[in-house]
């Protein structure tokens, strides 16, 4: 199911009265968070934990750095498994 485009307004204030991220501030920064690549060394089943589809470069070899997606949400409730060599 494909996301709806979350806007920013920029007449609306990032921060509530006590200085706390407001709810569309917070929805935005899990959703950029969430699009950012993933960096490590070794394979990341079982290891990291990550939203579906995001993306897992290792870098053990840095010629040739291996990419993985995370097809599945979880595996028998395990989020950091689910990966697959892209």
């Amino acid at each position: 199911m494909p996301q709806t485009p979350l806007k920013l307004d920029v007449n609306r204030p990032l921060v509530d009265e006590e200085g706390l991220p407001d709810q569309i501030m917070r929805a935005w920064v899990v959703r950029v968070t969430n699009t950012m690549v993933i960096v490590g060394t070794g394979t990341p089943e079982g290891v990291v934990l990550a939203a579906q589809y995001s993306l897992y470069v290792d870098e053990a070899v840095p010629t040739v750095p291996v990419q993985y997606r995370k097809m599945l949400p979880e595996i028998a409730g395990d989020r950091t498994q689910g990966w697959v060599v892209v």
